[in-house]
């Protein structure tokens, strides 16, 4: 059974920076994608970040904000999130994929957390 548990999230002001964490039960190696997700209050979740065997991919709204990283030694996942914005409020969820390339859409993805908020105030 494959757990991601997110933590980290809180109030910021705008501009501000946060880091949050994904702990996998399961060596973090083995995911062929692993990414981070949100969904804002009355929006589709949309993507953040994904990492995957090779390298990483941003999606519009966070680069040149945000810095994907793990830690293999400890399964961790961490989104490195700077100059936060109002509209970066939402729920963030980690997920990962056992196997396959494609790690672009979040439908690819087999488990998720529970997710972590973050409320970003003006």
């Amino acid at each position: 059974q494959v757990q991601l548990v997110e933590s980290g999230g809180g109030s910021v002001q705008a501009g501000g920076s946060l880091r949050l964490s994904c702990a996998a039960s399961k060596y973090i190696n083995i995911y062929s994608c692993m990414g981070w997700f949100r969904q804002a209050p009355g929006k589709e979740r949309e993507g953040v970040a994904v990492l995957y065997t090779g390298g990483t991919y941003y999606y519009d709204s966070v680069k040149g904000r945000f810095t994907i990283s793990r830690d293999s030694a400890q399964n961790m996942l961490y989104p490195q999130m700077y100059g936060l914005k109002p509209e970066d409020t939402a729920m963030y969820y980690c997920a990962a994929r056992l196997s396959g390339s494609f790690c672009y859409s979040q439908n690819a993805y087999n488990y998720w957390g529970q997710g972590t908020q973050v409320t970003v105030s003006s």
